[in-house]
C-alpha cells in the first residue's frame, strides 16, 4: 500500500481523537494494526487513545514499544509527546527527542523540539547546552538568546544551589555580550540584557544602555523595560534624576501613571536617610532643609495638577495625601492639621465614588486631635439623600467612621444601634435604584454589607446565633435586588457554613461562576474542612466531586502552561517566560491544591472500600506532596471588610471553628496519613520506583540534606499544632499513639520487597498479557518467603490508653457540643470519630488475613483489635442515633419558627416576614439534610467495618 493510501486510512483516527471519540479511535487503530502490525504511527495514536480512555497499563505497553524503535518521524514524535505527557513521563519524552536528534543531527526542527522537550521538563541546564550547540551549528541569533534565558532560569530554579546562582548569571552575561547583534534590536532581548545586568549589579553598564537614544525609545514604549530602568536608577542613587523625568512626563505629557507620582515622592524624601523613619537624629540639618525645600515645590506641583485635573483624575489629590503622610512620618510637616484638611478636600472631590474608602484607608489610622477633627467632619455629612451621589457620600462616611472605632465603641448597644441605622438607610436607598437593570449593582449595596459586618461582630461579641441569621436573611434579600453582588455571596458562603447549612453555601459558591485560576484562589471558601459536611459515606459525593472539579486548573496548568512557555520561546517573548514559569510553579505547588487533596482523601476513605490498592496509590501521591515547598495563593482580602481596624477582619471572624488551616494543618495531616499508609502498605522505595509510571516531582537543591522520611513523620511543632481545632488535636494524638503501637508488628509481618515485586509483576502479566518492564519474573520466583523465620515476632503489648479510651472521649465530647445551637461542632466531632475508625481500619488491614496472624503469632494483637473496634462501633452508633434525632428536631416546625423569630431585627426594619420564613426553611432543611446524612453515614461505616 502506498504511503498516501495509508495516510488516508489514518486520517479518520485523527478525526476521532480530535472529537474525543477515543473508543472509535482504538477500534480504527486495531483494524489497521492487523494490516500494518509494525507501523509506529498507528501504535502511537492507539497509545494516545488509550491514555485518554484512562487505560494506562495497556497504553504503557504500546508506548514502550514505540520508544524502543527510537522514532524520528514528526507525526510519531508529536503523538508520542502527548502520550508521554499524559503519563507524566517527561524524562522519557526528553530521551525520545534526544535520540531522534542524534540520528538526524542536521535536522534543525528536531533540535528545536529537543530543546522544547527539556523546557517542558524544566531541565534548564540541558536546554542551555542544546541551545548553545544549535547556535554554533545553525548560526541563528535566537538560539543564543535561548541559551541565555535558559541559564537565567537555571539560576532561579529551586533545584540550583545558591552558590551557583551568580555563576550562571555571569555565564548568561558572557553569552549575551558575545552576540553578533546587539540586544537593543529587539525589545525583549533588551529586557533580558537589562535584567541580567541588574542581577549582577552592573548598574553602570545598564545605565549606559538605558541612556542611549535607542534605550530611551524602547523604555518609552515598553512598560517592562521602563520598570527595570526605574529600578536601575534607584539602585544607582539617581532618585532625583528619576523624579525630574517623572515631573516632565506628568507636566508635559499629561501622564497620570501613579508610578510617576511615586517617583516624585521618592525624590522629595531622598535627602533623608532610611534610618530617619523614626527620627531625624541621623540626618544633617542641610539635608533636612533641602528636603523641606523640595517638599514645598512638590506640594505646589501636586496642588496645581490637582486643580487642573479636578474630578477627571484623582492621582494628584491622592499624591498630596501621600506627600503629607510621609512628611509627618519624617517629622518635617509644618502643619499638624494638614493631613485632615487634605482628607476633607479628597472627600469633597471623590467622596461620591465607590473607590473613596479604599483610597483613603492608608491614611485613616488617625489619633488624638486629628481623629477628633476627622470624626466631626464625617458626622456632619448629611444623613438624608435624594441622589445616588449623596447616598455614596453617606456610605463612605459610615465606612470611614467605622474604621476608626475603638473597642470601647463596640458595645452590643452601640452596634445594635448601627444595625438599625444602616438597615433603615439601606432600605431607603434601594428606592434610588429601582430603574437599574438586573445586571447592575444597587447604589445601596454597601449599606447591606456594612450591616452584615456589624451583625457578624455582634455574633462574635455575644455568641448569639440570631445575629448570623439576621445577616443571612439581609444578604439573601440584598441578592434579590442585586443579583450580581458577589460580595454578598462571599459572606453568605461563610455564614451558611457557620450555621451548619453547607448545601446553601455550595449553592452560592456555584452561582459565583468560579473560573480557571479562581479555583485555586477561592475554592477555600467551600472546601476548607469540607469533610466535616461530607455525605460521601452515604453515597452522596457532591463535595468530593467539587474537590475534583477544583483540581482541573492544576491539570490544565501542567498540560498548557508549558506550551505557553514554548510559544514564548518561539516568539522570543523573554520578559514573559519567567512569569509563565513562576505561575506554573505557584500552581503546581499550591497549598490549596494539596489541602483539597487531603480533604478529598478523607471523603474517599468513607466512600470507597479500604483496600491495599487505595493505600498504595494514596501513599505515593502523599509522599510527593509532603516534599513540596508550598505557595499559599488563597485570596483572603477579597471580602468587603468594614470592621474597625482595632478588631479582627470579617475574614478572620468567619473562619469555620475560628481556625484557618494552612501549612501547619496540611503537614500535620500529611504526616498522619503517610505514616498510617506506610504501615499499611507493602511498598518500599525500591518497589515503588519499579511500579511508578510518571516522573517523580522535582526536588529542591537541599533535598538530600533532609532527615529520612521516617524521622520527619514523627516531628511536630507548636506552630503546626496551633492550626488544629481541639478535636483535631485529639484525633492526631490518637493516630500517633496507634501508629507507635502497631509499627513493630507491621515491620515484622511486611513481606520482603522481592516478594512484593514478584506479585506485582504477576498481576501485571495477568492483566495485560505482558511482563512488567524492567522486572525479571523468573529471577524473582526464587525470592525469599514473605514470612521471616529467622527472628522472633515482637511480643504483643497492650494498646495505649490514648487508643483504648479515644472513642469514649470523643463520645463525651460529642454530647458536650451537641447542646450548641449550630450543629457544626457536633458534625466536626462525629466526622472525626468516623475518620478515626477508618484510620484504624487502614492500620489493621494487614492483620485481617488469618494466615498472617497465625504464622506471625499475633493472635493476642488481633484480639485487642476486636475490643477497640467494638468500642468504636458502639460510640459511632450512639453518635449516629443522636445526629438523626437532632436532624428531626432541626427540621421541625418549632425549629423553623424559632429561626424566623430570631430574624426580628431585619423583619421589623421592613423586610417581608414571609421572606424570612423562606430563608429559615432553607436553613433548617439544609441542616436536617447534613445531620441525617452524616448520621446515616456513620451507621453505614459501622456496618462495613464492624468486624
Amino acid at each position: 500500500m502506498s504511503a498516501a493510501a495509508l495516510d488516508r486510512q489514518i486520517r479518520p483516527i485523527y478525526d476521532a481523537l480530535d472529537t474525543n471519540s477515543n473508543k472509535s479511535a482504538i477500534v480504527a487503530c486495531n483494524k489497521l494494526l492487523k494490516k500494518h502490525p509494525k507501523n509506529e504511527l498507528i501504535k502511537a495514536l492507539k497509545a494516545l487513545a488509550l491514555v485518554r480512555s484512562q487505560k494506562v497499563e495497556e497504553s504503557l505497553l504500546l508506548c514502550d514499544e514505540v520508544l524502543d524503535l527510537k522514532p524520528t518521524n514528526d507525526a510519531v514524535l508529536s503523538a508520542m509527546m502527548h502520550v508521554l505527557r499524559g503519563l507524566g513521563r517527561h524524562k522519557d519524552m526528553v530521551t525520545m527527542f534526544e535520540d531522534a536528534y542524534k540520528q538526524q543531527p542536521a535536522n534543525e526542527e528536531l533540535g528545536a523540539q529537543t530543546f522544547f522537550a527539556h523546557v517542558r521538563a524544566g531541565h534548564w541546564k540541558s536546554a542551555q547546552q542544546i541551545a548553545t550547540k544549535m547556535h554554533k551549528q545553525f548560526q541563528e541569533d535566537r538560539y543564543l538568546y535561548w541559551s541565555v534565558i535558559s541559564a537565567v532560569l537555571q539560576a532561579n530554579d529551586t533545584a540550583t544551589p545558591p552558590s551557583m546562582r551568580m555563576i550562571l548569571y555571569k555565564l548568561a552575561h558572557r553569552l549575551i555580550t558575545s552576540s553578533p547583534t546587539p540586544s537593543y534590536q529587539n525589545t525583549d532581548r533588551f529586557h533580558l540584557h537589562l535584567s541580567i545586568l541588574r542581577e549582577l549589579e552592573l548598574y553602570d553598564d545598564a545605565h549606559k544602555l538605558l541612556d542611549s537614544d535607542i534605550g530611551k525609545a524602547i523604555c518609552s514604549t515598553s512598560l517592562s523595560c521602563n520598570e527595570i530602568r526605574r529600578d536601575v536608577w534607584r539602585l544607582r542613587g539617581m532618585i532625583q534624576d528619576e523624579g525630574r523625568l517623572a515631573e516632565a512626563r506628568i507636566v508635559d505629557l499629561k501622564d497620570r501613571n501613579w508610578l510617576e507620582f511615586l517617583s516624585i515622592l521618592d525624590a522629595t524624601f531622598s535627602y533623608l536617610t532610611p534610618s530617619n523613619n523614626i527620627g531625624l537624629s541621623s540626618t544633617s540639618e542641610t539635608s533636612r532643609s533641602e528636603c523641606i525645600g523640595h517638599l514645598a515645590k512638590t506640594e505646589a506641583l501636586f496642588t496645581r495638577i490637582a486643580q487642573e485635573d479636578g474630578t477627571k483624575d484623582r492621582s494628584a489629590a491622592l499624591a498630596l495625601l501621600e506627600l503629607e503622610k510621609r512628611a509627618q512620618t519624617h517629622g518635617i510637616s509644618n502643619d499638624s492639621g494638614r493631613l485632615v484638611a487634605l482628607m476633607q478636600q479628597y472627600f469633597d472631590q471623590v467622596g461620591d465614588k465607590a473607590c473613596f474608602f479604599e483610597d483613603l484607608k492608608p491614611y485613616l489610622a488617625l489619633q488624638g486631635e486629628e481623629l477628633a477633627k476627622w470624626t466631626t467632619f464625617l458626622e456632619s455629612v448629611s444623613t438624608s439623600f435624594t441622589t445616588a451621589s449623596e447616598l455614596r457620600r453617606l456610605i463612605n462616611a459610615h465606612k470611614s467612621l467605622r474604621h476608626n472605632l475603638t473597642q470601647s465603641d463596640l458595645t452590643v448597644e452601640a452596634e445594635t444601634a448601627r444595625v438599625t441605622l444602616y438597615l433603615q438607610q439601606y432600605l431607603e436607598g434601594l428606592k434610588l435604584g429601582t430603574h437599574l437593570p438586573s445586571t447592575e449593582l444597587q447604589y445601596a449595596d454597601d449599606l447591606a454589607l456594612l450591616t452584615a459586618n456589624v451583625l457578624v461582630n455582634l455574633w462574635r461579641l455575644t455568641s448569639d446565633e440570631q445575629y448570623v441569621l439576621n445577616a443571612v436573611t439581609l444578604l439573601e434579600f440584598a441578592l434579590t435586588k442585586s443579583k450580581q453582588s458577589f460580595q454578598s455571596r462571599l459572606i453568605l458562603i461563610r455564614l451558611y457554613r457557620l450555621l451548619g447549612a453547607p448545601s446553601l453555601a455550595l449553592e452560592h459558591y456555584r452561582l459565583m461562576g468560579i473560573k480557571q485560576v479562581q479555583h485555586d484562589t477561592l475554592s477555600h471558601l467551600i472546601l476548607s474542612r469540607a469533610s466535616t459536611f461530607s455525605l460521601a459515606s452515604t453515597g452522596d459525593i457532591t463535595l468530593a466531586t467539587e474537590c475534583l472539579e477544583s483540581t482541573q486548573i492544576y491539570l490544565s496548568n501542567s498540560q498548557e502552561t508549558a506550551d505557553y512557555v514554548v510559544r514564548a520561546f518561539t516568539g522570543e517573548k523573554y520578559s514573559q517566560i519567567p512569569e509563565f514559569i513562576t505561575f506554573e510553579d505557584r500552581l503546581d505547588s499550591s497549598l490549596q491544591r494539596d489541602i483539597v487533596k487531603m480533604e478529598h482523601l478523607r471523603m474517599r476513605l468513607s466512600h470507597e472500600p479500604i483496600t491495599s490498592d487505595i493505600i498504595d496509590m494514596e501513599l505515593i501521591e502523599l509522599k510527593f506532596i509532603f516534599d513540596r515547598a508550598h505557595h499559599d495563593n488563597r485570596d483572603f482580602v477579597i471580602f468587603a471588610n468594614y470592621q474597625p481596624r482595632t478588631s479582627d477582619d470579617i475574614n478572620s471572624q468567619t473562619f469555620l471553628f475560628g481556625q484557618n488551616e494552612s501549612r501547619g494543618w496540611l503537614w500535620t495531616f500529611l504526616k498522619l496519613y503517610i505514616r498510617a499508609f506506610q504501615q499499611g502498605s507493602d511498598l518500599d522505595d525500591t518497589v515503588e520506583e519499579k511500579l511508578l509510571i510518571g516522573d517523580r516531582p522535582k526536588q529542591t537543591f537541599d533535598a538530600d540534606k533532609r532527615p529520612p522520611l521516617k524521622e520527619r513523620l514523627v516531628q511536630t511543632s507548636e506552630e503546626e499544632l496551633a492550626e488544629l481545632t481541639q478535636d483535631e488535636l485529639l484525633f492526631v494524638n490518637f493516630a500517633s499513639a496507634l501508629a507507635e503501637w502497631l509499627e513493630p508488628y507491621h515491620d515484622y509481618t511486611r513481606p520482603p520487597p522481592a516478594v512484593v515485586l514478584a506479585e506485582a509483576a504477576k498481576q501485571t502479566e495477568l492483566k495485560t498479557g505482558h511482563p512488567l518492564k524492567g522486572v525479571d519474573l523468573q529471577a524473582l520466583n526464587g525470592a525469599s518467603s514473605p514470612v521471616k523465620k529467622d527472628e522472633e515476632p515482637p511480643s504483643v503489648t497492650e494498646p495505649p490508653e490514648l487508643v483504648t479510651k479515644f472513642f469514649d472521649s470523643l463520645k463525651a465530647r460529642f454530647l458536650e457540643v451537641q447542646k450548641n445551637v449550630s450543629p457544626i461542632e457536633a458534625l466536626h466531632v462525629a466526622t472525626l470519630a468516623q475518620e478515626a475508625l477508618l484510620l484504624f481500619t487502614v492500620e489493621s488491614l494487614r492483620f485481617k488475613s488469618a494466615s498472617i496472624v497465625k504464622v506471625n503469632k499475633l493472635g493476642a494483637l488481633v484480639a485487642s483489635f476486636k475490643c477497640i473496634r467494638s468500642n468504636a462501633v458502639a460510640a459511632l452508633r450512639h453518635i449516629s442515633a443522636e445526629l438523626l434525632k437532632q436532624g428531626e428536631l432541626v427540621g421541625s416546625q418549632e425549629s423553623r419558627k424559632a429561626l424566623v423569630d430570631a430574624c426580628a431585627t431585619v423583619t421589623k426594619a421592613g423586610i417581608d416576614p414571609d421572606f424570612a420564613v423562606d430563608v429559615a426553611k432553607k436553613v433548617t432543611d439544609s441542616r436536617k439534610r447534613v445531620l441525617e446524612g452524616v448520621g446515616k453515614g456513620l451507621s453505614r461505616v459501622c456496618l462495613t467495618y464492624a468486624h
